[in-house]
């Protein structure tokens, strides 16, 4: 913009900061919270949406990935707003779990085991409570709008009360049982694991080429594992029925090298003639075929694993050893002996503890299970109520329970979770239920009966926590007022929406839809939106083993809120990865300033509310306008930001500011009277009518610079509380047309005046072109300074001409 002079001096703009500062959005923020503009009234007779927001692990920290995730699910519930929702928004701090132990173990250097439980809760809460501010201060600054106010913890007695209560409920429904049978168990976190926990690495081995004895035949038996620690729990040898190489061993034993035990060698599908030699030794428990087969086959199992990871005294020699020790002790003992006919080193497929990355192994104990298989086809169903954004994320569930084989292990043997709320009779066994009514903690309180069935009063307070997912899978159930408002939970049920990331579909999404069923017969969600994953620079995704985590602290303190949250937005469509890039994040911060400066210039004018009769230029504009809105509105509602903020940024700064604003600068002035009053009027109304529609579409998106722009402009009361703009129908004209015409107009004749040297406001003396421009003929001469404007092909040898594109052009 040019310095104010002349003409120009007559208009003031309201906006009296020069720049936009990063920092007002402190003070912004402040002022939301004080009035309490995203308050939730249930009782305001508007439609409830309730987005059941991820609540962070405290344990953790957002890197610039999951700052973008919260940021675009923030963006969800403004545009509600704006759409005449009444937004339940809440936001909660996930505080149960390992994660928080295994922080709390390594900060004090202890383990939980060895500490008494009382003293090792109080170190994790009082370490959750500090990390806690640092969660809420991010969401803060992102500018979150959610209900800070009534935060909720996972932790908290009410919260427990609730997950302890459905558990009481689906135990008389009669859907929980214990089981001693293999689990997947992490000897470094100490406890079992479900199949969703589970992560696979690929890892380096030895893929181990053994001979063993066969009776009655000297040639033996050359059976390939990874896993050789395991010889001394073999209880057969399976060769594929159709493999005509091992017919010969037919009905015959093997005898293991070392441990000299005599196992059956039996026909079996599930043995791979490619795998190794076709043979393969089935062991407790290696994998779970191994399980499967001793299950099927009726084998013995032989437990030579500890819950320390540590080999036991099943294992002989190897007894002390850890899993790792003995593998390479006994491929050593089998090369010397002379068993090793040869080893070849593969990278093949681990399943490891999502925690701490260890691998697991299948230890048999006694734990309880929530019954899911039985409920498979019906989760499916569910899952096809519900509208997925973007559609296609709907088969990631489906494939996970397509792939389902065994119920859910919901104990865990650790401590800072809600407790199984049972009692068991130390003379009869028989376990004691309470009733629901109050958070039970049954390792340190008796149990709320006088006596069992049988007579006895000796109890014991069963000692282990839940699976945190059983905490986790009821936030949705939870935000409704579920057992805590039923006013509520009868108006906003189901939960309207559940954002999250692709990565927790099997756990958190899964769970949530299993659980809610098993209650209420009924799908937990209308909407699931399914984000991409933020990656580093290369593409890596972010671990802080990686040393590669970015970290939005650094970027909001300097470039804004807003500019972070507009780069998350226009990176990649819905669903897809996307890559930090900071080019491109300092790009969306100077959108922002070109938005608060273009809207300090219009500030300048009045803004006119009555009736006025819109000039060509202005028609064409805001028929241009009426495509982006419809463009926005489709974007939001598909919860794909990329859309509007795509559509915004490329007609605000491409077409609205690079050619509208130039062109109609000179009527908005009216630079030496040359336009009449309702020619300067239509001018003014226009600009206005496109900021403000330009504003509410970014609001979402950027409430910050939105909200500061239109308190100084337009209204005192709050941006969000407005209605999100729709296309108008009044907007919509043919004048649209003329508006590529007018865009390679304007830039034949900057093009032009740049060859030659020119200044942008140089004179033209005489302008022929054949573009349908007439109608903007007066807006077209002022912006350029022509002082001709000829709409037909020029006279045949007429003198002083250049053409340029579909220009000529005499300059003065």
């Amino acid at each position: 913009m040019r310095e104010t002079k002349g003409t120009e001096a007559k208009f003031k703009p309201k906006i009296a900061e020069k720049r936009w500062s990063p920092s007002l959005e402190n003070e912004i923020f402040e002022e939301w919270e004080k009035t309490g503009v995203y308050r939730f009234n249930p009782d305001s007779g508007k439609p409830i949406y309730s987005i059941d927001t991820p609540p962070p692990y405290a344990s953790g920290r957002w890197h610039v990935g999951g700052a973008t995730h919260y940021a675009q699910i923030d963006m969800v519930a403004r545009y509600r707003r704006m759409r005449g929702f009444e937004v339940n928004f809440p936001f909660g701090i996930d505080r149960n779990g390992l994660p928080v132990e295994v922080e709390v173990e390594k900060k004090h250097g202890i383990a939980a085991h060895q500490v008494p439980r009382e003293e090792f809760i109080n170190l994790c809460k009082e370490f959750l409570d500090q990390v806690e501010e640092a969660i809420l201060a991010a969401a803060k600054r992102l500018g979150m709008s959610c209900n800070f106010k009534q935060l909720y913890r996972t932790d908290s007695p009410e919260y427990r009360r609730i997950t302890q209560e459905t558990f009481i409920e689906l135990w008389k429904k009669g859907l929980v049982y214990t089981d001693d049978r293999p689990t997947n168990w992490c000897p470094v976190c100490r406890t079992t694991i479900a199949d969703a926990e589970l992560e696979y690495a690929e890892r380096d081995a030895y893929l181990c080429y053994i001979r063993f004895g066969v009776e009655g035949d000297s040639r033996g038996a050359v059976i390939a594992t990874t896993r050789p620690e395991l010889l001394c729990t073999c209880a057969a040898v399976i060769r594929h029925p159709e493999d005509e190489r091992h017919q010969h061993l037919e009905g015959k034993k093997a005898v293991t090298p070392i441990f000299s035990r005599k196992v059956p060698i039996l026909a079996d599908p599930s043995a791979k003639p490619e795998f190794g030699t076709g043979l393969a030794m089935i062991c407790s428990y290696g994998d779970y075929t191994d399980i499967r087969l001793f299950r099927e086959l009726g084998l013995k199992a032989v437990l030579a694993i500890d819950r320390e990871g540590r080999m036991n005294e099943a294992a002989g020699p190897y007894r002390g050893l850890t899993v790792e020790e003995a593998r390479e002790r006994i491929i050593d003992n089998l090369e010397k002996a002379g068993f090793m006919v040869r080893k070849e080193k593969i990278r093949h497929s681990t399943p490891v503890c999502w925690r701490s990355k260890n691998p697991v192994e299948f230890i048999s104990m006694s734990e309880y299970y929530l019954k899911q298989l039985p409920f498979q086809e019906a989760v499916r169903r569910m899952f096809q109520e519900m509208e997925f954004y973007p559609p296609e994320a709907r088969q990631l569930p489906l494939n996970w329970v397509d792939s389902l084989n065994v119920d859910w292990p919901i104990s865990r043997r650790r401590f800072y979770g809600t407790e199984l709320p049972l009692w068991y009779c130390r003379k009869c066994g028989k376990p004691y239920l309470p009733p629901p009514g109050r958070y039970y903690q049954p390792w340190k309180e008796p149990p709320p009966t006088p006596q069992c069935s049988c007579g006895s009063t000796d109890f014991e307070g069963e000692t282990r926590t839940f699976d945190t997912w059983m905490d986790s899978s009821i936030t949705q159930l939870y935000i409704l007022g579920y057992r805590r408002d039923e006013n509520l939970f009868k108006k906003a049920y189901p939960c309207t929406l559940r954002p999250q990331g692709a990565d927790i579909v099997r756990t958190w999404l899964y769970y949530s839809t299993l659980r809610t069923y098993q209650l209420l017969s009924d799908k937990a969600f209308r909407q699931v939106r399914i984000s991409g994953m933020g990656l580093d620079e290369a593409g890596e995704a972010m671990h802080k083993s990686k040393g590669n985590v970015i970290w939005p602290e650094p970027i909001l303190e300097k470039l804004g809120a807003d500019a972070f949250r507009l780069w998350g937005a226009s990176e990649a469509r819905l669903g897809s990865d996307y890559r930090f890039n900071w080019s491109r994040l300092e790009g969306a911060a100077r959108f922002i300033t070109k938005l608060w400066n273009i809207s300090r210039f219009i500030s300048s004018f009045p803004v006119e509310k009555g009736p006025v009769e819109l000039q060509p230029l202005d028609g064409m504009i805001l028929a241009e306008l009426n495509k982006v809105v419809e463009e926005c509105v489709k974007g939001y509602e598909a919860m794909d930001f990329f859309i509007p903020a795509q559509a915004i940024r490329s007609f605000f700064w491409n077409i609205f500011a690079d050619h509208y604003l130039e062109a109609v600068k000179a009527r908005a002035y009216n630079f030496q009277n040359l336009f009449q009053d309702d020619a300067q009027r239509s001018a003014w109304k226009t600009l206005h009518l496109c900021l403000s529609t330009v504003l509410k579409l970014a609001a979402p998106i950027c409430p910050h610079v939105t909200e500061a722009v239109w308190r100084r402009i337009y209204s005192e009361t709050s941006i969000h509380l407005e209605e999100f703009p729709q296309p108008q129908k009044e907007w919509e004209s043919s004048l649209g047309e003329l508006l590529k015409p007018f865009t390679a107009f304007n830039s034949a004749v900057w093009k032009f005046k740049k060859a030659k040297n020119m200044a942008l406001n140089s004179e033209l003396q005489t302008v022929y072109t054949l573009q349908p421009l007439q109608p903007l003929a007066a807006d077209l001469k002022a912006m350029h300074r022509i002082e001709t404007l000829v709409f037909e092909q020029p006279p045949s040898g007429e003198k002083g001409l250049e053409k340029i594109e579909e220009l000529y052009i005499r300059p003065k």
